[in-house]
């Protein structure tokens, strides 16, 4: 059983991309460009099959964001990017797999500050799609869940239902050697 101090951020990436990015952050066409080739080039591909579909996959995408980005200034968030890079607290085998088992990057969620990053839990898009807003959750929230579960986040997984938490995070500072777990 691990405490909040010693929980790990994962970012997974399937393994011919570039880790710690975002297609959202790329001009319009550029991202288009991008999402065709990646669509084209894995077409049986779990993480890409929304690529296939990138007008609505962008739109979509772009709502969320934007949606999430103003929750989280409204809790007291202070986004240094306007779309965050995702992550999930300790791990996921579900999107290990589904990346591909690819590059996995890690942070110490300790190193984070609590106005950087934001955490939903399940899939923040699928849970946008599906209901059109989304609970973001701040650091202070998931602490107090885990001590729900007696710091077992194990036991809070379970019972949430859903595969992981996902972590929003909200700038690019903490993507340097001083921070990545080697």
């Amino acid at each position: 059983m691990k405490s909040f101090d010693e929980l790990v951020l994962v970012n997974y990436c399937y393994p011919d991309c570039i880790p710690l990015m975002n297609i959202m952050r790329l001009p319009q066409k550029e991202a288009y460009a991008l999402a065709s080739e990646f669509a084209k080039s894995h077409p049986e591909t779990t993480a890409f099959y929304r690529f296939a579909d990138f007008d609505n996959y962008y739109s979509l995408r772009k709502k969320q964001d934007e949606y999430l980005y103003s929750r989280f200034v409204e809790l007291g968030g202070m986004p240094e990017e306007k779309h965050p890079l995702s992550f999930v607290i300790e791990s996921s085998n579900y999107l290990l797999d589904w990346f591909g088992n690819g590059i996995e990057s890690k942070l110490r969620l300790k190193d984070i500050l609590p106005c950087h990053i934001s955490f939903t839990i399940g899939d923040s898009g699928a849970e946008y799609e599906k209901c059109g807003n989304i609970e973001l959750l701040t650091m202070q929230d998931i602490k107090e869940q885990l001590l729900r579960y007696g710091n077992n986040y194990d036991d809070l997984i379970k019972a949430t239902g859903r595969h992981y938490i996902e972590a929003q995070l909200w700038t690019d500072k903490y993507i340097t050697e001083d921070y990545l777990i080697k």
